[in-house]
């Protein structure tokens, strides 16, 4: 008897010490969010690449000389906030920054996104759960529309309800893309999971980082082109590209580090994306 009491006894300390340990986890993961979000705003103003410089030793010839392959290309960079949410971030408002300049494009891209709620609830989306992410989706559009300033567009994303809203939205149109092409999209997936199941699990809930199936998806979806800088630790001083599947809108990724939209110069396609 008494020996059964002390194994019960240890049990409950283990209980304890496991659910000490959960918690600790939690606490630091979530200081860790706090300071990345009083440090880092959501998009940032523009920035001159030379600031990437810094963020690697001068003697890393790798990653500096890729950065001066960058600037022969490009005139300035955004940063996101490297919360798992970046891809659709910077996605979002690199294309409806382009769109302020672009009055064709924004009447098409208007009316595929004016399109896009139907496409979700014939894939079995609930109407009411998604209207409000959709409505805040188009009212940004059409702010654009109305000649709306860049200093606008910037502080609309940088208010986390609304720009959260549009993450929300993007991420949905990627899952029902991924889901309505199932067929193609299943041979990606790993882990025997089902498309159905992989969007659920790391396509739509908040922060979950994206790869290149779900930059395929939503470039597919709104059919705006993608082309992703990549900076990685091959040999050679040059950025290696991926386009997805042809390049408009362009932004620049490191591991680590999320996604951040980049301008071409001016003597290559001013004002372009990726």
């Amino acid at each position: 008897m008494a020996n059964e009491q002390q194994e019960s006894s240890q049990g409950e300390m283990e209980g304890v010490n496991c659910l000490a340990h959960d918690e600790a986890i939690m606490a630091q993961q979530d200081r860790i969010q706090q300071e990345i979000a009083t440090t880092n705003p959501l998009v940032s103003d523009r920035q001159d690449l030379s600031v990437l410089q810094g963020e690697y030793a001068s003697e890393d010839t790798i990653y500096q000389l890729k950065i001066k392959d960058l600037q022969k290309k490009y005139s300035y960079i955004r940063k996101t906030r490297p919360d798992g949410n970046c891809f659709y971030r910077a996605f979002g408002f690199a294309h409806l920054e382009s769109l302020l300049e672009d009055s064709k494009e924004l009447q098409r891209f208007k009316a595929v996104a004016a399109k896009s709620k139907l496409d979700l609830v014939n894939e079995g989306f609930t109407e009411f759960t998604i209207e409000d992410f959709h409505n805040t989706f188009m009212d940004l559009i059409e702010l654009c529309e109305k000649q709306q300033s860049l200093g606008e567009l910037l502080s609309s994303f940088n208010d986390q309800s609304m720009s959260d809203y549009i993450v929300v939205y993007l991420r949905l149109l990627t899952s029902g893309y991924l889901q309505r092409e199932h067929v193609f999209f299943t041979h990606f997936i790993e882990g025997g999971r089902s498309v159905k199941e992989f969007c659920q699990q790391e396509v739509e809930p908040m922060s979950k980082e994206s790869d290149h199936i779900h930059i395929i998806a939503l470039a597919k979806a709104l059919n705006v082109p993608v082309l992703v800088e990549y900076m990685d630790r091959g040999e050679g001083g040059t950025v290696n590209h991926h386009i997805f599947p042809e390049g408009k809108i362009i932004l620049q990724f490191r591991s680590g580090s999320g996604f951040k939209p980049v301008t071409r110069t001016i003597n290559q396609h001013h004002a372009n994306w990726f």
